[in-house]
């Protein structure tokens, strides 16, 4: 049976918030149970013989279709509002799961994670619970089961609090970008426009980045540089 108490950590549980970019707008990664309207992040539980960060590799590997996902541990989340039983004891019934003592329907303390991906590249695959899975635009969020909306704004905050620091790890953009690109990224994750010239200043400031040739595209006098960030060392 899938889930079985023996396999798992019991009262622990591991939630994702996978944002997704590819030019233009910040999406999320959302699972849904159709029968109850419900909408949820991406979880999972920990097996007793594994790693916190393998069981979330793992969960996040099945749903995405990617191996290599660069994620980051955030915060823990265990407040008496995120216990609902009633909520997970429908989902299992919809699944056809025998539902009395299931061990799922205990409180969960939640590890959160965030990864920050091109979501053009993801094949999204619903879980064993959930009926599927899409990405919704972020300023067009539905409303998510117990705390996982909170999850989110948290999140976020600490994406915008650690982007300079975190792009690289990221590779949202292409081995060879231009300064423009890499504005349109700061724009949509900070949700605000910044001065063309005060963020190309800031950027070269913070050494992360080389400038290769320029790049013409049919004889303009304005072609923009490329840039790549540096390799570290």
């Amino acid at each position: 049976m899938p889930l079985a108490k023996e396999e798992y950590l019991p009262n622990i549980s591991y939630d994702s918030v996978i944002f997704g970019f590819s030019g233009e707008k910040l999406k999320i990664l959302i699972l849904e149970y159709h029968n109850m309207k419900t909408f949820a992040l991406p979880g999972g539980f920990v097996k007793i013989d594994e790693p916190l960060d393998t069981a979330v590799k793992r969960g996040l590997s099945e749903r995405t279709g990617l191996d290599e996902l660069y994620l980051e541990q955030f915060r823990t989340f265990g407040s008496m509002e995120r216990f609902s039983s009633e909520v997970m004891r429908k989902i299992l019934e919809e699944q056809g799961h025998v539902v009395e003592d299931h061990w799922l329907l205990g409180r969960f303390i939640t590890v959160a994670y965030y990864a920050l991906i091109n979501y053009e590249i993801v094949v999204p695959t619903p879980d064993k619970l959930s009926d599927s899975i899409k990405w919704y635009d972020f300023d067009q969020l539905p409303s998510l089961m117990m705390d996982h909306n909170e999850i989110v704004e948290k999140a976020l905050d600490h994406l915008r609090m650690n982007l300079d620091q975190k792009l690289l790890s990221f590779n949202l953009l292409p081995e060879r970008f231009t300064m423009k690109e890499l504005k349109q990224v700061y724009d949509t994750i900070l949700g605000e426009t910044q001065n063309r010239a005060n963020f190309q200043r800031k950027m070269l400031g913070l050494n992360i980045l080389e400038r290769h040739e320029k790049l013409f595209t049919g004889g303009s006098h304005k072609a923009p540089f490329l840039y790549s960030f540096k390799k570290a060392e």
